[in-house]
């Protein structure tokens, strides 16, 4: 978990693939405010660069960060100087009381030595720290990234970085690996570094299945207001009873 991320991962990611964060930002704040969440604490699980952690503290909400990257924790105390931020893992990190927890852009899928154990552990946790009335916001991948049998490659390109991307997928233990090697100027020169991202994959249905057990309301979405999420994705609007 130590190596997702690392320096100039977490600086490309920051620069070349914000979309996920900014334009679902609108959509989700939209949620907090029908849900009568219009201030208090928001804790978001797998927070990045920070960059949803902006447009909630713009939007008058206190923030509580947690994310495994050091590179990316230090981008979102630069980008955020007034919310806290922490370095750890969301499936293991204290989760205080709030108004609301978030987990933008499939990042409980990240731990690849989970089980559904795991997760059902973190919706517990979720819920006795939320407030009554409060909600968890977050979205998963779902099997189907990859067709069976092949292998995905691709690349994106910004100014002073490159990144390569293979991706395969294994149905049958329902786990999706990303090798991921990146090119950043540095000075005069190139620098190289290869990641390997390991997912778990899970079913919608299961997870919103798990989410009643905690106890629950849950709706079931497949973007965030104007946002879409890509294919095989689903977010979710899980909200504790007020009473």
């Amino acid at each position: 978990m130590k190596e997702y991320y690392k320096e100039d991962l977490a600086f490309i990611h920051d620069a070349g693939f914000s979309k996920w964060a900014l334009e679902s930002a609108p959509g989700i704040l939209e949620i907090l405010r029908r849900n009568g969440i219009g201030e208090g604490l928001v804790v978001d699980l797998g927070c990045g660069s920070g960059l949803w952690a902006h447009a909630l503290s713009k939007a008058g909400y206190e923030v509580f960060g947690i994310d495994i990257s050091e590179a990316m924790i230090a981008i979102a105390r630069k980008r955020v100087p007034e919310a806290r931020f922490q370095i750890g893992s969301l499936f293991d990190a204290g989760i205080p009381s709030c108004k609301a927890v978030t987990s933008i852009s499939e990042c409980l899928n990240y731990r690849f030595d989970s089980t559904a154990k795991t997760l059902v552990r973190l919706f517990r946790r979720v819920y006795d720290a939320l407030a009554p009335g409060g909600v968890f916001v977050f979205d998963i991948a779902e099997p189907g990234q990859v067709t069976p049998g092949t292998t995905v490659k691709s690349f994106t390109e910004g100014d002073g970085w490159m990144v390569l991307f293979e991706k395969e997928e294994d149905r049958d233990r329902g786990v999706l690996t990303r090798r991921i090697t990146t090119f950043r100027k540095i000075g005069k020169h190139y620098r190289r570094s290869d990641e390997v991202h390991r997912q778990r994959l899970y079913e919608s249905a299961d997870v919103a299945r798990e989410l009643l057990r905690a106890g629950f309301l849950v709706k079931t979405l497949r973007g965030y207001g104007q946002y879409r999420l890509p294919p095989a994705h689903a977010a979710f609007i899980a909200s504790k009873p007020a009473g």
